[in-house]
């Protein structure tokens, strides 16, 4: 495990790993810009480009548990390497497709690519940093993948606009496989005189059912679906229409209101991860703030008469609900904390399907309650939808409020058992006052 002080190899490793990710996010939201172009290229409607970013996202999330079983069993540094290659031939045929199935064909490359990237990362840092650094290296490096999102707007959009299509996404593609060297050169699966852990090929199928096990990675999950929602339904899909249709918002403010979800993910990542770094035992209290902070504002927004809250009402409660990316950083301590190394890619998967089907459902969800109030007038209508990201926000927070006090239970547990535990913890009248579920895992030795 990564010794208490972080060597300078490390931070050279994490730079490598870094770049990848930041790269697959960039290629990830390449196509934000170029979707009039490729209208045009491939002579499809707005429906049909739809597909391209639903596809990606599909692609993603089905990948997450995949990914960190490969993670396990041939190692972080060999998936980065396949995610460079498969995000720069994706953008390569991307470039020369000329027609609509080879350019799908090419953002599923690009999706497999990019769900290669977050858990290989996460699994480098956990061996190579401390745990008392883990959250706030994990936090950086989800700001610093922000960063390519931005790279992905105005400079791409000035790129295409004076070389072209095809000169474009084919550099962006040479640049990203040639970046392969850097990676095969850079990352080391362990620190120097460590052994990697793997996982043996007997026992590939058994690693998601015992990572499922442990209460501390079911906690994550659904830490990781409560805090993930928020963000990726506003940032993605139904935050610029709300506030235009169901505020009545001037369309310039509500775009600056919807940049504010990307950042303040950027500022706030190191802020969170620098407090629960230092104090780790105050990472659920700030999650349960969010989610009871996050469900209070909702429900004033869906509630507000006439069903037109003020603009700074409603800018306050983005700024919130943008601050449940940052947040989403404490699901991948609590994988880093409760699992064994071995076993830590393929649970970082596991936590990482949270965010990302809680989106995928809760974007759904609006948009069938706005199909079925659609004779209401816009503020209405958005009030009834908005009930049903409250109805999914309340699931998660019950069901990561269960998981919070069986992982708690396991902690007492190991310390009545004369364990070392990852946190030290101090029992409260709501603990529960027996063992935790038999279908739960014990408690591994702190790093």
């Amino acid at each position: 495990m990564a010794a208490d002080r972080t060597s300078r190899q490390a931070w050279v490793i994490w730079t490598a790993a870094v770049i990848v990710y930041l790269a697959a996010v960039f290629h990830r939201g390449s196509l934000s810009v170029a979707g009039p172009l490729a209208g045009e290229r491939f002579a499809v409607g707005s429906a049909a480009l739809a597909v391209f970013t639903v596809l990606q996202l599909g692609v993603y999330a089905a990948m997450q548990v995949p990914t960190g079983v490969l993670v396990d069993k041939f190692g972080a540094k060999r998936v980065l390497i396949a995610a460079t290659v498969l995000l720069g031939l994706g953008q390569v045929l991307f470039a020369l497709a000329s027609s609509y199935p080879v350019a799908l064909g090419a953002r599923v490359v690009v999706g497999v690519g990019d769900a290669l990237t977050w858990v290989s990362l996460l699994r480098l840092v956990a061996s190579h940093f401390a745990a008392r650094s883990y959250a706030m290296v994990v936090s950086v490096s989800s700001a610093l993948g922000a960063l390519g999102g931005v790279i992905a707007t105005v400079p791409l959009s000035m790129a295409l606009g004076s070389a072209g299509w095809t000169l474009t996404f084919m550099a962006v593609g040479a640049v990203t496989l040639a970046y392969t060297a850097a990676v095969s050169l850079g990352v080391r699966n362990t620190p120097a005189g460590q052994q990697p852990t793997h996982v043996a090929s007997q026992n590939v199928l058994r690693q998601v059912p015992a990572a499922w096990k442990v209460a501390g990675t079911r906690l994550a999950f659904w830490v990781h679906f409560s805090t993930g929602m928020l963000p990726g339904v506003l940032g993605l899909l139904w935050g610029y229409s709300y506030l235009v249709d169901g505020v009545g918002v001037e369309p310039g403010t509500a775009s600056v209101l919807v940049a504010t979800l990307v950042l303040t993910g950027v500022l706030g990542g190191p802020m969170v991860g620098a407090v629960i770094g230092r104090r780790p035992a105050s990472r659920m209290g700030i999650v349960i703030t969010y989610l009871a902070s996050s469900v209070g504002l909702l429900a004033v927004l869906s509630a507000w008469p006439g069903g037109q809250p003020p603009v700074l009402l409603a800018a306050v409660a983005f700024v919130v609900f943008a601050s449940g990316g940052p947040v989403s950083s404490v699901a991948f301590a609590l994988v880093r904390d409760y699992n064994p190394m071995a076993q830590v890619g393929t649970a970082t998967g596991v936590a990482n399907v949270g965010g990302h089907s809680a989106t995928a459902i809760g974007s759904l969800i609006i948009g069938l309650l706005l199909d079925v109030v659609g004779h209401l007038p816009g503020n209405e209508a958005y009030r009834v939808a908005l009930l049903g990201a409250v109805a999914l926000l309340l699931l998660g927070g019950v069901r990561t409020v269960v998981w919070w006090r069986r992982a708690r239970a396991q902690v007492f547990e190991a310390e009545k058992r004369g364990e070392q535990v990852p946190v030290r913890l101090r029992q409260r009248r709501w603990d529960l006052p027996t063992a935790p579920a038999r279908d739960t895992e014990p408690v591994p030795a702190p790093a």
